[in-house]
């Protein structure tokens, strides 16, 4: 008989029949309130040596419904290793395709990095004594919102933040950071060590740690989109950008990396954040320059910001990038990290995957570097 299970961190899927291996019924889990539905992770059990055909019924329904289309979903027998299986999306219904050579099998929209991957590597590194851990805050189900702070604090020092996640479903956000902070703490990466001489680095590894383990896609857990509360952020509604905004502005900003994915885009690319007009000239300079620096380092990476989403236009101040803009004076990056596999980087097996979003984390130290060694000069 196969079963499907969801209860667990991140799990999401509701089952409307199972009995027929050949059409196996399920829908995704909307977000509250919002109603925003993309992520799935879910396990089958009793699944092996049998043709899957494993139909979201309400893909239809999603954010973002040309994400489904050339895309294709992960699968992992010990949630470690993941890779690609045969999907397909006819308007309506996203089939995914399988026949395991085990018993019990998990199905995820992309390999996810639960709250307790979040505490490991917190702890690993706050081994590193330039690295000072703390709980800016408390999200609504009482979860921490942890801050790493990396390098000395003095001034004339340079301040960049980093912060991921404000979407939960986005999880290629947090693989980024697992990149970013191994490669800022590597003592013999000479790219870090000259960043580390010149800034302090500010790193929220994920600004939604409700919505990560509630399996939610674009809301935390009282149904707020994160990414449009930065104009006036409620401590109620949306406590995350609430401390995270408030701490900014006590250590000032000088560079704002707010990682996220894109559902649609085969690539990564800068979102835009001149929506309420220009930014100030060395900061968008700064931008472009480390656009230019991550291109040159990441065959993924196009960083023109020319597409933008016609929601995107509304209230454009709300969200983080154009806020951040403005706000400091200071270059904002929206980084977005395609869930789709990337032309330039072909793999057979994973596609584009989590040993992709590390090494773009680890190339945005470099680029970091790059720029603000030249703005030292």
């Amino acid at each position: 008989m196969i079963q499907i299970d969801s209860n667990f961190p991140s799990g999401n899927i509701e089952v409307v029949a199972a009995d027929d291996p050949a059409n196996i019924r399920l829908r995704i889990r909307p977000d509250p309130v919002t109603n925003f539905l993309q992520w799935f992770h879910f396990r089958v059990v009793g699944a092996k040596d049998r043709d899957l055909v494993l139909r979201i019924e309400n893909a239809n329904d999603a954010l973002v419904r040309k994400g489904w289309e050339g895309y294709r979903a992960f699968a992992s027998l010990d949630s470690q290793a993941w890779f690609r299986v045969p999907s397909a999306y006819d308007g309506q219904v996203f089939a995914i395709s399988h026949r395991p050579d085990r018993d019990s099998i998990y199905y995820a929209y992309f390999p996810p990095y639960t709250s307790e991957d979040l505490r490991r590597l917190v702890g690993r590194c706050q081994m590193d004594p330039r690295c000072r851990a703390e709980i800016l805050g408390r999200t609504i189900d009482g979860e921490a919102i942890d801050l790493l702070t990396i390098g000395e604090r003095s001034a004339g020092r340079k301040a960049i933040w980093a912060i991921g996640r404000q979407h939960p479903g986005e999880v290629q956000a947090s693989w980024w950071m697992e990149g970013f902070l191994d490669a800022l703490l590597d003592r013999r990466n000479v790219a870090a060590n000259t960043l580390l001489s010149k800034a302090t680095v500010y790193v929220v590894p994920n600004m939604n740690p409700d919505g990560t383990r509630r399996g939610q896609h674009r809301t935390n857990a009282g149904g707020v989109n994160l990414n449009q509360q930065w104009e006036a952020p409620s401590p109620e509604k949306g406590p995350e950008v609430f401390h995270v905004l408030e701490r900014m502005t006590k250590t000032s900003l000088d560079f704002c990396l707010d990682v996220h994915a894109d559902e649609e885009l085969p690539f990564v690319f800068f979102a835009r954040v001149d929506l309420n007009g220009p930014i100030p000239p060395q900061a968008a300079a700064l931008r472009h320059g480390f656009g230019e620096a991550l291109a040159k380092l990441s065959p993924d990476c196009k960083p023109d910001g020319s597409y933008v989403r016609p929601h995107s236009r509304i209230g454009p101040m709300a969200f983080c990038g154009p806020q951040i803009a403005q706000r400091f004076g200071a270059p904002a990056v929206t980084l977005e990290i395609p869930y789709k596999e990337v032309a330039e980087l072909p793999d057979p097996v994973e596609g584009y995957s989590t040993r992709h979003c590390r090494e773009l984390g680890r190339a945005c130290v470099e680029a970091l570097a790059a720029v603000f060694a030249g703005a030292g000069k």
